[in-house]
């Protein structure tokens, strides 16, 4: 794998030079006030990301899976029921989370490239008459699929049930990189990771929670001590950690959320989408089809991309590593071997988008799949030259 080729990963993501400059730092006093002129603006770009005027933001030494964790334990009691559905790797992953923590999880199977049944969400929450569900779990952006869900979809069907149930969003490979919006969906809990949109290297899960949910951790059982928000709350209001912080990280993320808000948030999704757009128009030029069921599910961060049957698609991205040094991701779960993925976030631009449909143009060629070179390429670059970005702040400046 070469260090010079820029990764379609979907996280972690590439990495601007100016954020590793920002994350190398000397060591300070975490206990020090200097310590609060990094954290607090940190909070408060987070929130700025979430489109949140009340959010209470968290940040753990972890990652997204760390922010599930910390959403499950702070707000849940052993035994109580909460709502999900499978339809990737990643809400399967949440859900056996939950299963392990001892919740009772209702689980509404879904076929994998579909986004969230809210139409289903809506019928079990009002035959739901005792409220005994304590939370909806929601998966923004199915990260092995490339599917985005309608969360404000979610939220209406909890408001048309007239159920109290917490709202938990898993916005891991979505949040700084497609719209989110905290406020109004009525979410209660979101989830973040260091390591996608926000261009870092792994080690942040970033949670924001909302008032409702910061109530419900007076009263929730669950075991919890490194992820328990009240002992991170009292640390916040003297500059400090409970423990000791990932310093280095926490001055990269104030900067990222910089370097995001004065790109622009919308500008920030306009790129994204714009990206995605390009890799799609060579996936229908190469003759492939996405994972994702419909443009209406289709991810702007990652795309998962079906291979004709009888072919393992785990090969292009073996090809690409040892051949290219070039990294794309695996299918996992149900579509292993059936879908490679090109991610498309954080810090990326069309050029670097280009080069890697190119080298997966080259990789299917090698292996014997009939795809003319230059022809997915052509298309991809026919639709960012009829589609010129708007704004020329990139990320990767």
């Amino acid at each position: 794998m070469s260090f010079q080729n820029p990764v379609f990963i979907p996280g972690p993501t590439n990495i601007p030079e100016r954020l590793r400059k920002a994350c190398d730092m000397p060591t300070i006093d975490h206990r020090s006030p200097l310590f609060g002129q990094i954290l607090h603006p940190a909070r408060e770009g987070v929130r700025k990301v979430l489109k949140s005027e009340r959010a209470h933001v968290f940040i753990f030494p972890s990652t997204g899976t760390g922010g599930w964790e910390t959403a499950l334990t702070n707000c849940l009691s052993a035994g109580d029921t909460v709502l999900a559905a499978r339809n990737g790797m990643f809400s399967h992953r949440w859900i056996d989370m939950c299963q392990r923590h001892g919740l009772n999880v209702e689980v509404v199977e879904t076929p994998w490239g579909q986004g969230l049944p809210a139409d289903r969400y809506e019928e079990i929450l009002t035959a739901d008459t005792g409220h005994r569900i304590k939370a909806v779990l929601a998966t923004h952006n199915e990260t092995a699929t490339g599917v985005k869900s309608d969360i404000a979809a979610v939220r209406r069907a909890l408001d048309a049930a007239g159920h109290p149930a917490l709202l938990f969003v898993d916005g891991v490979s979505s949040i700084a990189s497609m719209d989110f919006r905290f406020d109004e969906w009525g979410v209660d809990v979101a989830v973040a990771g260091s390591q996608k949109g926000f261009m870092l290297p792994p080690g942040l899960a970033i949670t924001g929670f909302s008032d409702k949910a910061m109530a419900a951790t007076g009263t929730a059982t669950l075991p919890r001590t490194f992820f328990d928000v009240k002992d991170m709350e009292k640390g916040y209001a003297n500059n400090a950690y409970p423990y000791t912080p990932a310093v280095g990280l926490l001055n990269g993320l104030n900067e990222a959320c910089t370097m995001l808000l004065a790109e622009g948030l919308e500008n920030v999704f306009a790129r994204h989408h714009r990206i995605a757009e390009g890799v799609r128009a060579a996936v229908r030029a190469w003759g492939l089809e996405l994972c994702a069921a419909s443009p209406e599910v289709y991810s702007d961060s990652v795309s998962a991309i079906r291979t004709p049957d009888g072919f393992n698609a785990t090969s292009i991205v073996e090809h690409a590593a040892n051949t290219y040094g070039v990294a794309f991701g695996t299918g996992l779960g149900e579509v292993a071997g059936k879908v490679f993925r090109i991610g498309h976030l954080g810090s990326l631009t069309d050029v670097m988008a280009l080069s890697g449909i190119a080298t997966a143009e080259m990789c299917m060629a090698d292996l014997g799949l009939n795809i003319p070179q230059g022809i997915g390429t052509g298309a991809a670059q026919d639709y960012y030259r009829a589609n010129p970005a708007q704004a020329q702040k990139v990320a990767a400046e």
